[in-house]
């Protein structure tokens, strides 16, 4: 297994992963401030909205790699 491959998570592991990072910047929030700025208030209202949506894929579709295979 190569070291690249070693780093690939499952989409339970990387949802356990954002679970566990939202529950301690929850935590943190909480501990040292009772309000949470504007703008961090807008990001985590937004951050809540996208969570349900499936990301866009970062690699090419195989229709633009079979065009960008016949314009080279």
């Amino acid at each position: 297994m190569s070291s690249r491959e070693a780093l690939l998570l499952d989409s339970g592991h990387c949802r356990a992963i954002c679970d566990e990072i939202g529950e301690r910047l929850r935590f943190l929030i909480e501990k040292e401030s009772a309000e949470i700025p504007q703008r961090l208030r807008l990001l985590l209202e937004r951050f809540a909205e996208l969570e349900g949506e499936q990301a866009p894929s970062i690699a090419p579709s195989m229709d633009d790699m079979a065009a960008w295979s016949t314009a080279a």
